[in-house]
């Protein structure tokens, strides 16, 4: 596969703020309302944020290159089964030019949240994301609560810790 110049620059500069963040860093507490959006998801419909306030969600922003983000997508679907009933949701935002990237992969490995697309990363840019993956957890008032920075083992119990403490609020 040949990639075109742009895309070259956007992958090495995304390996570079990948290495400058350094392994996945602690969830750190972030305050201030979750900036709003619309995307298109891979079911063709339209879903914005603002629309699903009252849920606590997992904005969880991913690509299909991305090995980190492979290991944690069967983890964030198990989160998002267990405590939907909740009121809790997983919106995984694929973060890829090419749609087709995505669909093949959620076509081998499927999951029960919804797939959004944000082929311009003008969404990543509202979150300032500079790591893959990176999760941001929102409250059910649309206030951001935390933030989390690539992915390890075992950080999927740090997510569950979070979640619980805002279903409980």
């Amino acid at each position: 596969m040949m990639l075109s110049p742009k895309k070259l620059l956007q992958c090495l500069s995304l390996l570079l703020a990948v290495s400058l963040a350094g392994p996945a860093q602690a969830a750190k507490s972030v305050e201030g309302p979750a900036p709003d959006f619309t995307l298109k998801a891979l079911d063709g419909k339209n879903l914005k944020l603002s629309e699903m306030r009252g849920n606590v969600i997992l904005l969880n922003f991913w690509a299909s290159w991305c090995a980190p983000c492979r290991l944690e997508m069967p983890l964030l679907n198990d989160m998002h089964n267990k405590y939907k009933d909740l009121g809790f949701t997983v919106l995984g935002v694929n973060v890829e030019e090419d749609t087709n990237m995505p669909r093949r992969y959620i076509a081998d490995r499927p999951v029960d949240f919804p797939i959004l697309l944000d082929k311009t990363n003008q969404v990543s840019k509202l979150y300032k994301v500079i790591a893959m993956p990176t999760s941001v957890v929102i409250d059910r008032d649309g206030n951001m609560r935390y933030l989390h920075q690539g992915y390890q083992p075992g950080d999927e119990k740090k997510y569950k810790k979070m979640i619980k403490k805002l279903l409980r609020e």
